[in-house]
């Protein structure tokens, strides 16, 4: 008998901006296919997605995928939230989503900085002043222009491992600043995948 690790992982109903989040529940003898994946809830109301007398929401999984991060036998199982009765819960915009005509193929480009929580600047700031104005960053080579690529190229190995389809990566213009680019058939599953990287990008980070 095995244990797997599936960590579901959902939006929130913060407003303007949906933050991430998620949980892990440990299973026996999972096959790792999505259609083997339960249903699993959350308290809403520490989520901006429910009331505190009335909490339960429903995590409905739509794509399961390897987590190469983790020890063990995991995987990453991105979700829509329902509300208590079935029905999409109004933060879950996957669900307006038509997506009946599969031929439209979505790419991503997922823009980030990188922000050192010591400083509360950018990484490559120095110490009460600015770096060098932007041009020599940009797709650059060098501890002093691309900094920190030993995370970003973690960050495209595990989502690579995990079988997301990233099209490739770059340093941005400003010091610190770095992209990727996804690319999928679906709109759905575009979004998926982003999302799903953007929890690793977090996560590794």
């Amino acid at each position: 008998m095995s244990k797997s690790k599936l960590e579901y992982i959902w939006l929130d109903g913060y407003k303007p901006t949906q933050s991430l989040r998620s949980k892990t529940k440990v299973v026996k003898d999972f096959s790792g296919k999505l259609e083997d994946c339960d249903m699993w809830s959350f308290d809403g109301s520490s989520t901006e997605q429910a009331e505190g007398g009335s909490s339960d929401c429903l995590l409905r999984p739509v794509k399961c995928v390897p987590d190469p991060g983790r020890l063990g036998d995991g995987y990453l199982v991105m979700c829509e939230v329902l509300n208590a009765d079935g029905s999409p819960h109004e933060s879950n915009g996957r669900a307006t989503i038509d997506d009946d005509d599969n031929d439209f193929w979505f790419g991503f480009e997922q823009e980030y900085v990188l922000i050192d929580l010591e400083t509360n600047k950018p990484v490559g700031f120095p110490d009460g002043g600015y770096p060098a104005p932007q041009g020599q960053y940009y797709c650059s080579v060098g501890a002093g222009n691309a900094v920190a690529r030993d995370l970003i190229e973690e960050h495209l190995e595990i989502c690579l491992q995990a079988g997301l389809n990233v099209e490739g990566i770059n340093a941005e213009v400003m010091m610190g600043q770095w992209e990727y680019q996804i690319f999928s058939k679906g709109a759905k599953d575009a979004g998926d995948q982003i999302w799903i990287s953007r929890y690793l990008l977090e996560r590794t980070a």
